[in-house]
């Protein structure tokens, strides 16, 4: 029983992600073992579940219906393992988390030992990309985004709030007209991010009835990295757009002055151990919440307001 289940979720996994190497990538082994392990699946079935190419692998009429069958089949397990508190009193496991870069190391890592002294069966493969990864190719169980979720076949649970700053150091500010509305942008360097489409226009809704406005934005630096971004601000190279808890304490201590006070930017809208285990974590952070960060007064040629 033990052998065919093990069967089962090695095809499950390859018709997933597509390759018998990602797999073997992902479970330490080698492609032929994987190859192997399909095989004998076949063989127990008595038929050919891919047509195998050199380049790519695709399901036959058999392989089609045995997945989705082979699905609920695990299902079926994992719910029976269920029922007698095996994972749920006890979490086990390789976790292979997605998140932004600056996001992991600032906001989640720092919790981690905590999560690992309290769940010590369970190994973190953490996936630190600023772009989105690929759930089901990559084979990750839980990823952190920000934004809204378009992908209707997710499952998304909110874990925090957070909002959006404009920020410059007083470096850059010395001897320039601070801007006072989102417009003033374009006189500006500022530092965008190329990992979306969009990168170059910053969306803000603000007082008075223009409403939502998007500005177009440029700059002497562009980068697809967002430490990239904060490093650059930092250092007086221009204007930077960041979730506020891409800081730490640059605000409190005038490294930066945060910009357009009272237009907000726009940002659009299975693992329950971690899930749970950060949203609680989230919950006590005061920049992952709404509560007000401390400004410090800007320099330059415009009078700053008072605090």
């Amino acid at each position: 029983m033990t052998d065919t289940i093990s069967l089962f979720r090695a095809f499950i996994r390859v018709v997933e992600a597509g390759s018998f190497t990602r797999v073997a990538q992902e479970q330490n082994s080698s492609q032929p073992t994987v190859s192997r392990q399909v095989a004998a699946l076949e063989e127990h079935l008595d038929t050919r579940l891919f047509t195998r190419t050199t380049r790519k692998l695709t399901l036959t009429d058999d392989g089609r219906g045995f997945y989705e069958r082979a699905k609920l089949a695990i299902e079926a397990v994992s719910e029976a393992e269920d029922a007698v508190g095996r994972r749920r009193s006890r979490p086990s496991g390789a976790l292979r988390l997605a998140m932004p870069v600056v996001f992991g190391r600032l906001r989640v890592i720092p919790h981690l030992k905590e999560f690992l002294i309290r769940y010590p069966d369970v190994t973190l493969d953490l996936m630190m990309n600023d772009a989105n990864a690929d759930l089901v190719e990559e084979g990750i169980d839980l990823a952190i985004r920000s934004g809204e979720v378009t992908d209707a076949a997710l499952i998304a649970r909110k874990i925090g709030m957070t909002r959006r700053v404009v920020v410059a150091a007083p470096s850059y500010l010395r001897g320039k007209t601070l801007p006072t509305r989102p417009s003033d942008l374009a006189a500006h360097d500022c530092i965008t991010f190329t990992g979306v489409a969009a990168s170059v226009h910053w969306r803000f809704e603000g007082p008075g009835p223009d409403g939502a406005v998007s500005v177009e934005v440029k700059g002497p630096v562009r980068t697809r990295n967002s430490e990239g971004i904060r490093e650059a601000v930092l250092s007086g190279l221009g204007i930077g757009y960041a979730p506020i808890w891409h800081l730490t304490d640059e605000i409190e201590t005038g490294r930066l002055v945060v910009l357009l006070d009272g237009y907000e930017p726009i940002v659009p809208q299975k693992t329950r151990a971690m899930i749970d285990f950060l949203e609680q974590r989230f919950a006590m952070d005061p920049k992952l919440s709404a509560h007000p960060v401390r400004k410090a007064i800007a320099p330059g040629k415009g009078t700053p307001r008072k605090n």
